[in-house]
């Protein structure tokens, strides 16, 4: 097993940003938020594509990717909230999903059905769409596009939301029909 290549690098180098990115969030550095976090999105892309493209996926690296992508926006949503500029309600769906989807994980280990690492459509468009809203609001508050409060970006918000429980309840009927399945 190869675990050092240049994708896995890129998801480590990812999770290691998270600190970083937490610091300066809470620290009110929005310019500087805003590019670590923009950085850190675009190696999310980046790492996928060039482990299919260059054809070295490993294991490590289908546990490593999602592992750095919870761990980044689960702390910005939470640094975000702990500023207010993100809502509690939106903060608390967010890290719940993200939980779940780890438990659900867990509970397919422990009842012995396979434990697939690729994500379904609706978590994709939703992860797409929470790196979008963030990225906005950074945006907006590192360049005094917008505010917090814009109504844009609270529009935006509620679409999270909405993908969110959607993605959350899609892994929910997912696990179930695996747990259900024969052994």
């Amino acid at each position: 097993m190869n675990f050092f290549n240049l994708p896995n690098f890129i998801s480590l180098a990812r999770l290691l940003s998270v600190p970083v990115l937490i610091n300066l969030i809470l620290s009110h550095e929005m310019v500087a938020s805003f590019w670590v976090f923009l950085a850190a999105s675009l190696s999310d892309a980046l790492d996928g594509y060039l482990a299919r493209k260059l054809k070295i996926r490993t294991e490590i690296g289908s546990f490593l990717d999602p592992i750095a992508d919870k761990a980044l926006l689960i702390s910005v949503y939470l640094a975000l909230g702990i500023i207010g500029h993100i809502s509690t309600w939106l903060v608390t769906l967010v890290i719940f999903r993200d939980i779940l989807i780890v438990g659900g994980t867990i509970l397919l280990f422990i009842f012995q059905k396979p434990v697939l690492m690729n994500p379904i459509m609706t978590s994709k468009i939703n992860t797409l769409f929470q790196i979008l809203f963030i990225s906005f609001l950074l945006g907006g508050e590192a360049f005094g596009i917008f505010s917090s409060l814009n109504p844009f970006l609270r529009f935006f918000e509620y679409l999270v939301g909405l993908t969110t429980l959607l993605s959350g309840t899609f892994y929910v009927k997912l696990w179930l029909e695996r747990i259900n399945l024969p052994s």
